[in-house]
């Protein structure tokens, strides 16, 4: 099994950055994928940004220019950089991992989530 711990969140005035990190660990062959998600209190939760391991990365447009997914594969850590952010970014952050397990199975797991406020 794989768990996740996130860190990072807090609280920043608007204009300000963060960096979100998310460090897997446990037994498992390879990470595959890394996505983040928020969640925002009264709405659903929705993906913010992600990339494939050695691959390619999306962003939702509400994030595109002000945040950036980024990995290092030696710690089995993933970061979201967030820049230039506004109060509309307050949110839970959660991190979600898609990974193979050791019996070559895929399957994926959900941070704890860390809390972003952005306000003055």
């Amino acid at each position: 099994q794989v768990q996740l711990v996130e860190s990072g969140g807090g609280l920043v005035q608007p204009g300000g950055s963060l960096k979100l990190s998310c460090a897997a660990s446990g037994s498992f062959f390879r990470l595959y994928a890394m996505a983040w998600y928020r969640q925002a209190p009264g709405k659903q939760r929705e993906l913010v940004a992600g990339f494939i391991v050695g691959g390619s990365t999306a962003y939702a447009d509400s994030v595109k220019g002000r945040f950036t997914v980024s990995g290092d594969n030696a710690k089995n850590t993933g970061y979201l950089q967030m820049n230039n952010l506004e109060p509309d970014d307050t949110a839970v952050y959660y991190c979600n991992v898609d990974y193979y397990g050791v019996e070559g199975t895929r399957d994926h797991v959900w941070g704890q989530g860390t809390q972003v406020t952005v306000s003055s």
